[in-house]
């Protein structure tokens, strides 16, 4: 997400770092920069402006702090000017005392609307609730099949009518059923057009008569930017919607509707989509958005996903091993396939503070994990316990089964050998903690620094003779 207009404010912000008293006209200097950088992510120009004109007066006229860098406390004013452009810091649906919950998602076609309907179901199982889906989208083919099948993937069930029923009536026999069967929550997928009509609204206005929703949700494809922004700008003024969800941000590099919707429209944005798969939905933090897009991670959220998705048990046991450096190469599989479950790493990695400008600095190569894994499977037991025993037979055995060159296996080897040595170095130092070590608390001097930083040196070499191959 956002990549970006991440590389721009990193730009940006080391020029400022590197100043040590800042002037109205490097202000200024740096804020133009910052300017060019939104309008490239085509963020809506008169939120440029106004964004840039509240840094301005605050960065300005702002009294130096002891101890804190000029340029650090321009950074600060940034952030926390962004937050606010995106804010409230969260928005969370509000639920009916009385009866169930009627929530009416509305959208264009290819939004995404559907699956996130079934996303949003999915959460909220998860909480304890108990939804009901509502297929009242009989414009697009196949779209009734379409929530039916999510439906039967997440065991939520679906009321669909195919008798020729109109939408607002198909939704009110929906809150019937769910009235009956003691759903607590309804999710209506009503229909979508590839631009806004009359027609379509006049649906949409009808079935929120007859089914007064406690929540009308806006699904909006981030990907389209200000055409994102201006959908949203129409549908509220005919539906007075509650809030947004931003649909494909794991696509979006640039980040201009996120950044100019909540402005534009006044409602806020209460979900991002984030994948493609059914669980791929999170609350939207804006403050905790902010810090990724300004390369100061977001521990917060690793740590909520990893929770969320990492078996406790393996993790004590991997913790263990760590503490006594007796980490085997089939520890590294269990826990290659246990961030695959995350996601992309490149992603989770984008969450610690300090890894952006790593990323930047490297050839990141998400297919290098996938690689890693097929070579680790392709060995035996004994070998992945025991990888000393591995000689050059054995390595050649290994990557002709697992589809890799002599050279790969030689440098995934090669990698974890370097791993063990790190490790050993931090435990000279102390108990390791390891949620100190990922925040890059973890003291390296010394020997010990010069040894990760030369590793890291050579690792960058090998890369770039690896691009020119």
């Amino acid at each position: 997400m956002f990549e970006a207009i991440t590389q721009s404010f990193s730009k940006v912000f080391s020029g400022l770092l590197q100043r040590h008293r800042l002037t109205d006209e490097n202000i200024d200097e740096a804020l133009k920069e910052v300017r060019t950088a939104l309008l490239a992510a085509d963020v809506n120009f008169r939120v440029v402006r106004q964004f840039i004109d509240n840094v301005r007066l605050k960065a300005v006229g702002q009294t130096l702090i002891q101890n804190v860098r000029p340029g650090e406390q321009v950074i600060k004013v940034v952030h926390d000017e962004l937050i606010e452009l995106m804010g409230p810091k969260h928005s969370p649906l509000e639920f009916s005392t009385e009866g169930p919950t009627v929530i009416m998602m509305c959208g264009l076609q290819g939004s995404g609307k559907t699956t996130t309907c079934g996303k949003l179901a999915l959460r909220l199982k998860g909480q304890g609730r108990h939804p009901l889906l509502v297929a009242a989208d009989i414009q697009r083919p196949a779209a009734v099949r379409q929530l039916q099948v999510l439906g039967e993937q997440i065991s939520v069930p679906v009321h669909a009518n195919t008798n020729g029923t109109a939408p607002p009536g198909i939704c009110q026999e929906a809150l019937t059923k769910a009235k009956g069967d003691g759903k607590d929550v309804v999710i209506l997928d009503t229909a979508g057009r590839l631009h806004i009509d009359d027609p379509l609204m006049k649906e949409l206005e009808e079935i929120a008569r007859v089914t007064r929703p406690h929540q009308i949700l806006l699904v909006c494809d981030a990907m389209l930017g200000q055409d994102a922004v201006n959908s949203a700008k129409s549908f509220n003024e005919r539906l007075a919607i509650h809030g947004l969800i931003l649909t494909k941000m794991d696509g979006d590099a640039r980040g201009g509707a996120a950044l100019s919707i909540k402005q534009v429209t006044g409602k806020p944005i209460k979900f991002i989509g984030v994948g493609e798969k059914i669980e791929d939905i999170e609350v939207f933090h804006p403050d905790r958005l902010v810090s990724r897009m300004l390369g100061m991670g977001d521990i917060v959220s690793l740590v909520e996903k990893a929770q969320a998705t990492v078996d406790q048990a393996v993790a004590i046991k991997l913790q263990k091993k760590l503490m006594d450096n007796r980490v085997t190469l089939q520890d590294l599989l269990v826990q290659l396939e246990q961030v695959e479950r995350m996601g992309p790493l490149k992603d989770i990695l984008s969450m610690i503070p300090g890894m952006n400008s790593l990323m930047q600095q490297q050839d990141f190569d998400e297919g290098e994990l996938g690689r890693f894994k097929g070579i680790i499977h392709s060995m035996t037991k004994q070998e992945r316990l025991h990888p000393e025993i591995i000689d050059g037979s054995r390595r050649r055995r290994i990557a002709q089964g697992s589809g890799t060159s002599l050279q790969e296996v030689n440098q995934l080897l090669k990698e974890y050998q370097m791993m063990r040595k790190m490790l050993g170095g931090l435990l000279k130092k102390g108990p390791l903690n390891p949620m100190a070590l990922l925040r890059g608390e973890v003291p390296m001097k010394g020997k010990t620094h010069e040894k990760t930083r030369a590793m890291l040196r050579e690792e960058r070499k090998r890369r770039k003779k690896k691009r020119h191959r």
